[in-house]
C-alpha cells in the first residue's frame, strides 16, 4: 500500500464501514525501548485505526503534565531520535495499512538534522507528521518538503482558530485536520461536547478533510460523545497514564503495563463500534 495513501484509505475504509476513527497517541521508548515496542504492535488489534508516536522531547510545550512525563521517562531510559524510527521500521514489518503519524516539536527535527529526518521517516514507513510549533507561515521551512516526499502534514486548528485564520491553516494541511477540543495542554480539562460538535461543523463548509478530535478526551463516553460530530477522536494523555499507573517502583515496566494499556485501547474502540 502506497505510504501517503494510508491515511486517506482509512478513513474512507471507516466511512464505509460507517463508524469514526479512534486515533491513539503513545509516546515512542515510554518507559523503556522494549516496553514501547509491545504497545506499538499491539495498537491496531486493539482497535487503533491510526497511531500517532510520540517523538520525546524535553520542553513539550503543548503537553500537560502527563505526555510531559511520558517524554522524560523516554529520555531518561536512553531514547533518540532514530530509536523512534526503529520503532516505525519495526511497526512496519509487522503492519502494512495502519496510518502512522510522528507527533511532536521543531527542535529534534531540526538538529537530526531536517532533510536526513524527512528522507528517514519516509524509508521507515511513516504516513505523515504533526509538528505543533511550526505555523502556515512556514510552510517552505518543513511542511512543503514533507508534502514532496509523500508525507501527510496534519495541521492544528483551535476553539480560538476564527474563519479569518483557517485558510491559512488548511491550505498545505492534508490526511486529516486535529481540531484541539479545548484551550490550553493536552489532559488538563474536558471538551464541551456542544461547543466542539459547533466548531467542526463550522470548519466542515471549509473542508472535506476528516476532522480527529484530542486534548481532554479520556473515556469511551466522551469518545462516543465527540464522534457524533467528529470523523475521529484522539486519545493519548489517558494511554500515558495509563503507562504511569502501572510502572513499579523505580519506574520500570511491569507485567501490567502493555495489557493496562491495551485493555484501555479495546474499551476506547469499542465505544466507536455499532451497538
Amino acid at each position: 500500500m502506497t505510504q501517503h495513501l494510508r491515511i486517506d484509505r482509512r478513513f474512507s475504509a471507516l466511512r464505509q464501514e460507517g463508524r469514526k476513527a479512534l486515533v491513539t497517541f503513545v509516546t515512542a521508548g515510554d518507559p523503556d525501548y522494549a516496553t514501547s515496542e509491545k504497545i506499538l504492535l499491539g495498537l491496531p488489534a486493539a482497535g487503533a485505526d491510526l497511531i500517532e508516536l510520540g517523538m520525546p522531547f524535553s520542553d513539550p510545550m503543548a503537553d500537560g503534565p502527563a505526555v510531559q512525563a511520558s517524554s522524560l521517562r523516554a529520555l531518561k531510559a536512553g531514547h533518540k531520535m532514530h530509536k523512534t524510527l526503529d520503532l516505525v521500521r519495526s511497526f512496519r514489518r509487522h503492519d502494512e495499512d495502519t496510518p502512522l503519524i510522528l507527533f511532536g516539536y521543531y527542535n529534534p527535527v531540526y538538529v537530526y538534522p531536517r532533510e536526513a529526518f524527512l528522507d528517514d521517516a519516509k524509508a521507515a514507513g511513516a504516513d505523515g507528521l504533526i509538528i505543533v510549533d511550526v505555523p502556515p507561515e512556514a510552510d517552505e521551512e518543513l511542511c512543503l518538503p514533507a508534502i514532496a516526499r509523500g508525507l501527510n502534514f496534519v495541521r492544528l486548528a483551535t476553539p480560538t482558530t476564527d474563519d479569518k485564520r483557517l485558510p491559512a491553516v488548511l491550505a498545505n494541511t492534508s490526511g486529516f485536520l486535529y481540531y484541539v477540543s479545548i484551550t490550553g495542554v493536552t489532559g488538563t480539562a474536558e471538551p464541551d461536547v456542544a461547543a466542539v460538535h459547533s466548531h467542526i461543523a463550522r470548519i466542515k463548509r471549509s473542508t472535506r478533510l476528516p476532522i480527529a478530535v484530542g486534548f481532554g478526551v479520556k473515556t469511551p463516553q466522551q469518545v462516543k460523545a465527540i464522534a457524533a460530530g467528529a470523523d475521529g477522536v484522539v486519545v493519548g494523555s489517558a494511554l500515558v497514564n495509563a503507562v504511569r499507573e502501572s510502572l513499579g517502583p523505580k519506574g520500570e515496566s511491569t507485567g501490567k503495563t502493555v495489557p493496562k494499556v491495551l485493555d484501555l485501547v479495546k474499551s476506547l474502540s469499542q465505544a466507536l463500534r455499532p451497538a
